[in-house]
């Protein structure tokens, strides 16, 4: 692995150039993608050494060995299938987009085949509430797992098991995973946790809007709960519009579960009922501690 070109250089992007270099990476990372401005940041802060134009990426990804498409979803799916017709089998390409199914799928019909180029899904749970190259840093994956959503059966090829590699000297941890189990997985851990952050942040947005008296005293009141809760709610819509779109079914079976359970902690504030929601709460942090 010699050339690198990185498709999108905003946080997840602008960390992954970042992170080469800190570990070793002396080769060439090109990056591309839509405005100048964060492509001009990347390479100031040293995640990327040169940039193309977005109307030249075909052209910088036939002369490089492993392309990392690190915009959102449906970034990625165009990506795919503008480069699929100039790559050939001694590249490799993958991706960090934060569902699985869509991108597996289309990477079966578009690479993964003689004389195609081979495609290895991967999603690195890493990130913050906002994002930018500004923000990028080469430890953002430290202690992190990134996870592989390879083709059933596949054996993986030399620069697969090399990406893979540099993946670890992120300092990550990695898992395989279905396509599907991953999205239904994610929609628990990840997707929930944002829908529940925005939905919080915008009734209370919209509840005390027109009223800057109250609005005052729960700024000056709400403590750590109230800004912990509320944190993923400061995220773009730019990238959950795509993921939402691309994972909509199991979004929405969890947000219904939460529905109901919500309903039933209602039901339930005056009777013993209530403390049984804490103790299986309780039980659920334990495990994570």
């Amino acid at each position: 692995m010699r050339r690198v070109l990185i498709v999108g250089t905003g946080l997840i992007g602008a960390s992954a150039g970042l992170a080469l270099r800190a570990q070793g990476f002396d080769g060439e990372i090109v990056g591309t993608g839509p405005t100048e401005q964060t492509l001009t940041i990347a390479r100031e802060m040293g995640a990327i050494d040169l940039w193309v134009a977005r109307s030249d990426g075909e052209a910088a990804a036939a002369s490089a060995d492993v392309i990392l498409l690190a915009g959102p979803v449906m970034s990625i799916l165009d990506w795919m299938q503008r480069l699929a017709p100039v790559l050939g089998e001694h590249q490799l390409v993958t991706d960090v987009g934060s569902t699985k199914v869509q991108i597996a799928e289309l990477a079966a019909k578009l690479y993964n085949q003689p004389g195609k180029a081979r495609f290895l899904p991967g999603h690195p749970m890493a990130g913050k509430e906002s994002g930018g190259a500004v923000l990028a840093e080469a430890k953002l994956f430290e202690n992190t797992m990134w996870l592989f959503t390879p083709a059933a059966g596949a054996q993986p090829s030399a620069l697969e098991t090399e990406w893979r590699r540099w993946v670890a000297k992120f300092g990550a941890r990695t898992m395989d995973l279905d396509p599907a189990r991953h999205d239904e997985i994610c929609a628990w851990v990840s997707h929930l946790p944002q829908m529940l952050s925005t939905a919080l942040a915008a009734l209370l947005e919209e509840t005390f809007a027109g009223d800057p008296v109250r609005r005052e005293e729960i700024a000056a009141i709400g403590g750590r709960a109230l800004r912990e809760t509320t944190r993923l709610g400061a995220s773009p819509y730019s990238m959950w519009r795509d993921i939402a779109l691309s994972n909509t079914e199991p979004i929405a079976q969890t947000l219904h579960a939460l529905e109901q359970r919500l309903a039933h902690v209602r039901e339930n504030l005056r009777t013993p009922e209530l403390k049984e929601e804490f103790r299986l709460a309780n039980e659920f942090r334990k495990r994570r501690e």
